[in-house]
């Protein structure tokens, strides 16, 4: 194990064939599409002792009580919980629709106890509760990568794809030593236990995890290296304190709801042609592999004819649905490439529901088979953290990192269409236009048919919190479920708002992203002497500096040093943070505090977060976020320092930016961490800053011990 100053080039890796190959055809030959295309919630990690004499291996613990926790979780908090994860090289097969046959795949992905077979690549569903210490031993099987230890490779090169670590993207846990600490690398053959201490006030929700290794966070996590980590929480409200909106979700026969984990990965990987060379066209005898990112970038994802997988699966069929029952989805985007936007439409009915369409016939099937009108349903938490304002959306956009919790009532029997809406090119991550397309179908059997389904989830709602909710507070809660102007859960918001009075007089943050040319080596020498090549940058900095009589950048802007606290914040405080991208829209994000959205303004100064907005381009995806708590944001902007092919700039200095306004608290955890563009290519060429919090020093700094 060793800390970030460690980097190198990248290396490829070659593949082998013959015995191994042969079982992988047999195998995917023997799996017929209807056993691959059923939804199911990934495989639950079981808990585990350390395997015997774990003791002895380097890096992990010697202590009785690693060797001495329960075999079987147990339902309520404060429990010790142990997994162990396995990360190796996997033979495997993923199905394409587009040729209607299994491709070979070879990639890195978490192996044993745990993870399906079937779906060796989304990692299992990690499931635990507030109060609890988590520790997953992270065991490093690849083979060795002597780019990992190369010093003499820029740090913001792609390198090290065998080395890796672990983020809880979401967790508000320590960041620092084997905590939630992304600033170490595991080399193969290294083992490590990372240990989580769940504080019993941290909120229940959806959150995930996934390497987080600078240099090739985005490689593993594009193979399909991603998992759920769900935080189950059994608290009730009372006058005082909030609750978990887990207990409201109950039916009347005391279960919850169906609860379904929607993990979406862009798995993007490619063949060698007879030259070595790439090639998205891979042939049925060759093996897909993902060795570097040289072919991620804008348009990418759509030039490869890659299918968002959920759960490992293209395009299932979740079944088991009634109509005029609530089910609570919780869709999480652990892609890295492209844009996802969820809309649910009704078959027609004489369409059976194995239909699916190819490539080629994507856009006729949307247009004659999905033709329901769209389904509303209530979005009730953004990444993990329930909103005290719901939306009642038709569509939901996630970006990389986002995750929503949805309540669905599906109106009537039949089938229905789990569709990606069109979008605009300013909305996206791929930079360009995208159509309609298919993401799964949903067959919903028997049940109550609702003409209204919002208001068959209020009632099923309602009915709820009259059986389970505490006397004290029953009456508000069904008030607020009940509002005219929307369904609101006040009562189960984790986070009290940051008023005014907290942040004033604290300094805001600023932070700008910036993609393209005319940064230099060194941002502080003077005379500049040279613009170097397209750099991945965060500057702290809104103000402009003009080189060579053409380029403007941020002043200050740099690409990530690992050497470098970008940012030192004291413990203890809030603080107002403006956000903005001076080229390209790139999704924020920040480890360890959730932030507080204030306000999106866009480019003419409107705020598109408050309820029922729509941008000037037509964009809702920001509607109704005020007030909420997020970790990742979409920093949106209408400008380009550079222009790729078919993307026109705008001038410079830029003046179409949006200006995202946040608040955030630091509390409980000091340390190092990382904020960063969750376009995880774009993080491990530089797009990241390193921040500290630190305890005050009295006089508005942190406090140092003495050397």
């Amino acid at each position: 194990m060793q800390r970030h100053p460690a980097r190198g080039a990248s290396l490829n890796w070659s593949l082998g064939t013959g015995v191994a190959a042969l079982s992988l055809m047999l195998l995917a030959a023997a799996q017929p599409a209807a056993a691959q295309s059923t939804f199911a919630n990934p495989p639950s990690l079981p808990q585990t002792a350390p395997a015997t004499g774990s003791a002895n291996v380097p890096g992990l613990p010697r202590a009785p009580s690693a060797i001495s926790l329960a075999t079987a979780p147990a339902a309520h908090a404060g429990k010790e919980r142990a997994f162990d994860l396995h990360i190796q090289y996997t033979d495997g097969a993923l199905y394409d629709p587009g040729e209607q046959r299994y491709q070979r795949v070879h990639l890195r992905s978490y192996v044993g106890t745990g993870v399906s077979p079937g779906t060796p690549y989304v990692a299992p569903e990690i499931n635990v509760t507030p109060g609890d210490t988590v520790r997953v031993t992270l065991h490093n099987d690849l083979p060795p990568d002597p780019s990992c230890s190369d010093h003499s490779i820029p740090v913001d090169q792609p390198h090290c794809n065998n080395g890796t670590n672990l983020h809880s993207h979401g967790l508000w846990v320590s960041p620092t030593g084997n905590s939630d600490n992304v600033l170490i690398s595991l080399n193969p053959g290294v083992s490590f236990q990372y240990e989580y201490n769940i504080p019993a006030d941290h909120p229940a929700g959806t959150f995930w995890y996934h390497p987080h290794r600078h240099g090739s966070t985005a490689l593993q996590v594009a193979s399909g290296m991603a998992g759920a980590l769900v935080i189950h929480g059994d608290r009730k409200p009372t006058p005082q304190v909030n609750g978990d909106l887990d207990t409201l979700l109950v039916g009347p026969d005391g279960k919850a709801f169906k609860d379904r984990t929607v993990l979406f990965q862009q798995i993007q990987y490619y063949c060698l042609d007879d030259k070595g060379q790439q090639t998205w066209n891979c042939k049925a005898n060759q093996t897909g592999i993902i060795e570097n990112i040289d072919n991620f970038g804008p348009g990418s994802w759509q030039q490869s004819g890659r299918w968002t997988s959920i759960n490992g699966v293209i395009m299932p069929t979740f079944t088991d649905a009634q109509a005029g029952t609530v089910e609570r989805w919780r869709l999480i985007h652990a892609g890295i490439r492209e844009t996802i936007n969820v809309e649910f439409h009704k078959m027609v009915d004489t369409t059976a529901a194995t239909a699916r369409p190819t490539k080629d016939s994507m856009g006729n099937f949307i247009d004659t088979v999905c033709t329901g009108p769209a389904v509303p349903y209530q979005v009730v938490a953004a990444d993990g953290l329930t909103m005290g304002n719901t939306l009642t959306n038709t569509n939901t956009v996630l970006q990389p990192g986002y995750r929503y919790d949805v309540l669905v009532v599906f109106p009537q029997a039949g089938n229905y269409c789990v569709t990606q809406k069109a979008q605009t090119a300013s909305n996206t991550v791929s930079r360009s236009d995208t159509l309609r397309s298919l993401l799964g179908v949903v067959t919903v059997r028997g049940g109550t048919p609702t003409a209204n389904p919002t208001q068959t989830l209020v009632n099923t709602l309602v009915a709820s919190a009259q059986r389970t909710m505490p006397a004290d507070v029953r009456a508000q809660i069904i008030a607020d479920l009940t509002a005219k102007d929307g369904m609101k859960l006040s009562r189960f918001v984790p986070h009290p708002t940051i008023t005014d009075d907290e942040v004033k007089g604290v300094p805001e943050e600023d932070m700008v992203f910036y993609l393209g040319p005319g940064v230099p080596d060194d941002p502080n020498k003077q005379p500049y002497t040279g613009l170097t090549a397209t750099k991945f940058t965060v500057a702290n900095n809104f103000e402009m500096v003009q080189y060579d009589g053409q380029n403007w950048v941020p002043k200050g802007t740099a690409p990530y040093n690992p050497a470098q606290i970008d940012r030192k914040l004291v413990l203890g405080t809030a603080q107002q943070w403006e956000l903005r991208s001076y080229s390209i829209s790139h999704p924020f994000h920040i480890h360890v505090n959730p932030f507080q959205i204030v306000a999106i303004y866009n480019d003419k100064g409107r705020d598109v977060s408050l309820p029922g907005a729509v941008d000037d381009d037509g964009d809702t995806q920001f509607a109704g976020l005020k007030g909420a708590w997020k970790d990742t944001l979409w920093v949106k902007t209408n400008d380009s320092a550079f222009a790729p092919p078919g993307f026109k700039p705008n001038p410079n200095p830029p003046i179409h930016y949006y200006r995202l306004i946040v608040r955030t608290r630091y509390e409980r955890y000091i340390g190092e961490f990382v904020l960063h563009c969750h376009i995880l290519d774009h993080e491990d060429q530089g797009m990241m800053q390193n921040v500290e919090i630190g305890i005050s020093d009295g006089a508005g700094g942190l406090a140092h011990a003495h050397h």
